[in-house]
């Protein structure tokens, strides 16, 4: 079968690979109809996940149809269209059975974080990810949701990280009405994030970058006032003096460690990784927050430390709330926001590329050429 294939930092191809196979009764094979590369995707091709090894296929976000299931299966059949959350949950253990799906003890049983997540280094537990032509999935009758016949499916696929994740951000902020709320990032799941907000009760949205076409776009997404930071001298001050001296209600980091915008935390955290990434977004959304208020982290980091003013989290009374969007948990409530045009997930959707063509993809994304919000692989015969 044909699969993106990593072969070190910035170095991807498409090759042909082995096709999986049923490894435990509680398995089910997907042949994949549509793949996203996802902005975490590109911390694993710029180098800054650890323990990710030459060879693997990345892709954690796919729908594909079911092609083969495991003994133990109840819950699917071949033919289905599903769209696989991100997350690889067993649906038993301690932290499942507490709606902490992106925790699950199991399926990344040597980790005290993270659970299991599709083609997201060994670090996260080794699996194959969707950037295929078809991938495993574990614990098949718990993550796989069928597709209504009514979803497009590009929307369904959006479904598996995006939609949640920029839900979940705006969910953790426990946004009340009318209140201010500050998105760093301009991505998939910063607008998101932002068109969340609204349906949380915000009175003001305010979304922070540096690329104008993501701003645009966010202008009329979200809707929201959409800054520049590199027309501002100081974002902290900058969004004081917009927030009557006081600060935001709500910040919310949906950048992570790929950032830019301080030169000091690029040399530490990008250019020699001596920390986890370049942090400056989290810092603006800790110094940018009200006291006493609320900031809401979904950016990814590596496992590594990082220099962040936790002095002032302590000063401020600020409560900080993080985790990977627990999907399972939140399709049923997305699934309806969908159905009744509160939001349009597929509108995001600005690139759609052979899966034969994904070191092209992958380029165009991480360079910010031509646009590009999210791009969207096809496998040959999709």
């Amino acid at each position: 079968m044909l699969a993106m294939n990593y072969r070190g930092p910035y170095r991807v191809r498409a090759d042909e690979k082995p096709m999986p196979q049923i490894l435990h009764p509680e398995d089910a094979i997907i042949r994949v109809t549509r793949s996203c590369i996802c902005g975490s995707d590109l911390h694993l091709y710029h180098g800054m996940v650890p323990d990710t090894r030459v060879g693997m296929t990345f892709g954690h976000e796919f729908c594909g149809i079911v092609e083969q299931v495991g003994p133990a299966i109840q819950n699917l059949k071949v033919g289905d269209h599903v769209l696989v959350p991100f997350n690889i949950a067993c649906g038993k253990c301690h932290f499942c059975q507490q709606g902490l799906f992106g925790n699950c003890h199991e399926s990344n049983a040597q980790a005290t974080a993270v659970g299991g997540i599709y083609g997201y280094s060994h670090t996260a537990g080794g699996y194959d990810g969707g950037q295929a032509q078809y991938v495993r999935v574990p614990y098949a009758d718990v993550g796989p949701t069928v597709i209504p016949d009514w979803m497009d499916p590009d929307d369904a696929v959006l479904l598996t990280d995006v939609v949640p994740t920029g839900y979940q951000a705006a969910e953790m902020g426990a946004i009340k009405p009318g209140d201010t709320v500050v998105v760093f990032g301009a991505g998939p799941v910063g607008l998101m994030a932002a068109r969340s907000a609204w349906l949380f009760g915000a009175g003001r949205v305010i979304v922070i970058d540096c690329e104008e076409y993501r701003l645009e776009f966010a202008r009329t997404f979200g809707p929201a006032e959409v800054y520049n930071f590199r027309e501002i001298d100081d974002v902290v001050v900058f969004l004081k003096k917009q927030t009557d001296s006081l600060g935001a209600d709500v910040c919310i980091d949906a950048v992570g460690g790929d950032a830019s915008g301080n030169a000091l935390q690029w040399f530490f955290g990008t250019k020699l990784k001596l920390e986890a990434g370049n942090a400056i977004a989290l810092h603006w959304a800790i110094n940018s927050v009200k006291k006493g208020g609320v900031v809401s982290m979904v950016g990814v980091y590596g496992p590594t430390g990082n220099m962040v003013p936790i002095g002032n989290v302590v000063n401020k009374g600020i409560t900080i709330r993080a985790n990977q969007a627990s999907v399972k948990r939140l399709l049923p409530r997305l699934i309806e926001h969908i159905r009744a045009g509160h939001i349009n997930p597929k509108a995001m959707i600005t690139h759609r590329v052979p899966l034969a063509d994904v070191a092209d993809a992958y380029h165009i994304f991480a360079a910010k050429l031509d646009g590009c919000i999210k791009p969207v692989l096809l496998p040959n015969g999709a």
